[in-house]
């Protein structure tokens, strides 16, 4: 089967077992052996959440914007507001889908890439506004950032709030206990971090509170609790079930379980590390700055001065790598994600394609350092210069400088 290396955020490269395990006999999904498989796959994602007998896995047929629209309308009571904290695109998504619902709503709004404050968040929660549920992103992919899930948590337990985290691109990538976070809710999908193929989404809750929502219905085919109570009683889903990712799903999660989630996170900052000092060494530069929290499974990068994305994306695509544009408004990026069945082998042969895309034959040695020098700039000595051929006639002689400095020493 031909390997495709996808370095987008979601979905993600697969290995040839979970697609393989699509190819299954054809089965009714109100049949007792597919109610089985979804149980033992509801029973996995908890536990994979951190959570215990007092939670409970809803599946749903549909993407991770699905669970979110679920969530959101079927846990806020009747007079309550949604505290929205947003520092990304899918932090602002839950905006979005309150406003669409007219559901009452304030949003701390926070610039792309930036720290969470959580004083201000304390600082809302103590207004006379009567909110009842905080929302917000775990890992950001708009840039990818990871933001203070634990914090929050405290703080909106403190104010007597429900809490609500979109993990959909740090479940089964990023350790966490959906119990030591005090998250009443979380959401994911199949298809990122799992290793899964697309299709399926998930909300994860707490039972007590899932059985609340059933006074709070908004939605027929996005209830919460109506689709709960389906599955606890009857197995199966309210409506038709997607068969064939189901399977797929079964053998992500057994995968995953194989690796193990913390060898899964250290196998994915192993290949973010490799990916980050690669691009650097070629010129790219980081969007996020280093005093935030990155996830080490995504990073945002500057375009290089003058780069055509579009056609640095497909002639990548040719060489079998896909990449994925940013979402950040009058600023040239593009996103790199490693999550996925992705080996440090991977990342090493993507950037040698990065080299054959650029046309490095004509590449330039930095003779300071020993760095590619890309266009305008060695990175590692960081002098910016108008041309390339500029640029390495500085750096010769500066190198030539040195070398006589070191003889007049001797």
């Amino acid at each position: 089967m031909e390997r495709r290396i996808l370095l987008n955020p979601g979905p993600a490269t697969t290995t040839d077992s979970v697609k393989q395990a699509q190819i299954v006999p054809d089965i009714c999904p109100r049949e007792k052996e597919f109610q089985n498989l979804m149980k033992s796959i509801r029973r996995d994602l908890v536990k994979i959440a951190g959570g215990n007998k007092n939670y409970s896995a809803i599946l749903f047929a549909g993407s991770g914007t699905a669970v979110m629209e679920s969530t959101m309308v079927s846990v806020i009571p009747e007079g309550k507001w949604a505290l929205i904290i947003s520092n990304g695109a899918y932090g602002k998504r839950f905006k979005e889908i309150a406003v669409a619902n007219a559901i009452p709503n304030i949003e701390i709004e926070i610039p792309y890439g930036r720290k969470i404050n959580i004083e201000r968040i304390k600082y809302v929660l103590e207004s006379d506004v009567n909110f009842g549920v905080v929302f917000v992103t775990h890992h950001e992919t708009t840039t990818g950032i990871l933001n203070p899930i634990k914090e929050i948590g405290e703080l909106a337990k403190k104010y007597n709030c429900l809490y609500v985290i979109d993990t959909i691109s740090s479940f089964a990538g990023i350790p966490f206990s959906i119990q030591k976070v005090k998250a009443d809710f979380i959401m994911s999908t199949s298809n990122k971090c799992l290793q899964g193929m697309s299709g399926i989404s998930f909300v994860i809750g707490k039972r007590e509170e899932i059985e609340k929502c059933k006074y709070n219905l908004k939605s027929y085919y996005l209830d919460l609790y109506s689709q709960y109570k389906y599955l606890e009683e009857k197995g199966q889903m309210r409506f038709t079930a997607p068969v064939q990712t189901m399977y797929a799903l079964r053998q992500a999660i057994d995968e995953l379980f194989e690796e193990g989630l913390e060898n899964r996170y250290e196998r994915y900052k192993k290949n973010n590390k490799i990916l980050v000092e690669g691009m650097k060494e070629r010129g790219f530069r980081l969007f996020l700055t280093q005093d935030v929290d990155h996830s080490f499974i995504l990073e945002t990068f500057y375009e290089l001065k003058g780069m055509d994305f579009n056609k640095f994306h497909d002639k990548l695509y040719e060489e079998g790598f896909t990449i994925y544009p940013g979402k950040l408004d009058n600023k040239n990026t593009f996103r790199l994600a490693n999550m996925g069945n992705l080996k440090g082998e991977d990342i090493e042969n993507f950037l040698k394609a990065v080299d054959k895309v650029l046309d490095l034959k004509k590449k330039r040695f930095c003779r300071l350092c020993g760095a590619l020098c890309y266009g305008t700039v060695c990175m590692k000595c960081n002098k910016k210069e108008k041309t390339r051929k500029l640029s390495v006639q500085y750096h010769s002689r500066r190198w030539k400088q040195k070398q006589k400095e070191k003889k007049n020493e001797t």
